[in-house]
């Protein structure tokens, strides 16, 4: 009998680093809901955003006063802090869904809500306040942005644009310098397991991939350096017809449940061998409104004992090594998609960045939870990467702020359109795309 061969093959030892886990803010625990409407989130990020804007204004422009809306003088220049409404002809109004007019609603919902009749008012506690001028855009502002304004009054009783003060970059921890090795976050985002168009042996590659299970011994040496795995939102799609609110059969119940089963079996397989993150998102069976609460993991019962995986909110943020994550499922920039105009949508990103909002258009046109004492859709440390999920493309863009903040913004594809990941490198925050097509050339 022939004695077996010892495969001698190198064994790659998967690289280690610190998690910090940072979602108490966007945890719904002690809030109660008592029914009080959404003037006191607005409230909330007024004066928070006021004070910051402040304390800017006297460098920004020091020869000018700080007023009120309402203390305004016809001629006189000041500078003015308040929140932006903008006014939309064409924005779609709840009542409509209501009226008796129906036939006059068109029968085809534009993508976008801009009109060339758009304008923008001005609102703090004492009054509101008509924008003229061409200083401030209404095609790149949306409702519930916090600005600094410095103009005058006109006859006309506007409030005449000449300059804009935004609030910027937040400021940035340090990043740390002793990262000499390449250690990489993967993100992806957009399963949509149960779909038609989700294709099953894509993602068991890129699982395989991740688990060091494909490609040769260099391949093998690069997936032990991811560290960490995200996925943000939309992991799983539901048939329509299943969820109309009528009682299910039980051949019914086994089919809903079977994407969550899928994606369980999968994540099983990632938590075994590198911490995981799932996030939920606007598919999944989770809170509608912002922030998304974690998915129950009672839903994943083969991966939830693990320790390495976690169901996070949407948004996410987190630490590793401390290199400072912050993301979200791709709701808010969908949503500024429809209320406004960029050439791309990573000008969103970071407009929302620059705005130090997360979601400004909530709670106006994007669904969030009435706070009453804060807004934690406010940033207030400027993040080394953010990200946003569920995008059409593959994009990213570094920034660098005032003080010399430096950010990676990526636009995460749905895998299951593309079939796309993408890793981020700690060590210099440069990132490259995971590809898994299984089309045959």
């Amino acid at each position: 009998m022939e004695s077996m061969e010892i495969d001698s093959e190198k064994v790659h030892e998967r690289k280690q680093s610190d998690y910090n886990y940072l979602d108490e803010r966007f945890e719904i625990q002690k809030e109660m809901y008592r029914g009080q409407q959404y003037s006191q989130i607005y409230f909330a990020r007024l004066h928070l955003m006021r004070t910051l804007l402040y304390s800017l204004a006297p460098t920004w422009k020091p020869h000018l006063p700080v007023g009120k809306v309402l203390g305004l003088e016809e001629g006189k220049e000041c500078i003015i802090v308040g929140t932006l409404f903008k006014h939309m002809k064409l924005k779609p109004c709840v009542l409509d869904e209501y009226s008796k007019e129906r036939s006059v609603t068109p029968l085809v919902k534009p993508h976008n809500f801009m009109h060339p009749d758009d304008n923008l008012i001005l609102e703090d506690e004492s009054g509101r306040v008509k924008l003229g001028g061409s200083a401030l855009s209404p095609a790149i502002y949306v409702t519930g942005v916090v600005v600094a304004l410095h103009g005058k009054e006109t006859c006309a009783g506007e409030f005449f644009v000449e300059d804009v003060l935004e609030a910027g970059l937040p400021p940035q921890i340090e990043r740390p310098i002793d990262l000499q090795e390449d250690k990489y976050v993967v993100l992806l985002s957009g399963l949509c397991i149960g779909s038609k168009s989700a294709n099953p042996l894509q993602f068991q590659l890129l699982v395989d991939h991740i688990t060091g299970h494909l490609g040769d011994e260099a391949e093998q040496g690069l997936a032990a350096q991811i560290v960490h795995v995200v996925i943000a939102g939309n992991s799983v799609e539901f048939p329509r017809k299943l969820i109309n609110g009528q009682n299910l059969a039980s051949k019914d119940q086994s089919t809903l449940y079977e994407p969550i089963r899928e994606i369980d079996i999968m994540l099983n397989q990632i938590a075994a061998g590198v911490s995981v993150d799932i996030m939920p998102g606007l598919n999944d069976p989770a809170n509608f409104a912002l922030p998304q609460q974690p998915l129950n993991r009672c839903l994943f019962p083969g991966s939830a004992p693990y320790n390495t995986f976690r169901s996070c909110t949407n948004p996410h943020s987190f630490d590793v090594d401390n290199i400072r994550f912050l993301g979200t499922s791709g709701q808010n920039i969908d949503d500024l998609d429809k209320y406004s105009e960029a050439k791309s949508k990573l000008d969103f990103v970071e407009r929302t960045l620059r705005w130090r909002h997360l979601a400004p258009t909530a709670p106006n046109t994007l669904g969030c939870y009435p706070f009453t004492d804060r807004d934690p859709f406010l940033i207030e440390t400027c993040p080394h990467v953010y990200f946003v999920g569920n995008q059409d493309k593959y994009d990213n863009r570094l920034i660098k702020g005032s003080e010399g903040q430096l950010v990676r913004l990526i636009c995460i594809p749905k895998f299951c359109e593309t079939g796309i990941a993408v890793a981020v490198n700690l060590k210099n925050l440069e990132c490259h795309t995971l590809s898994f097509s299984t089309q045959i050339s």
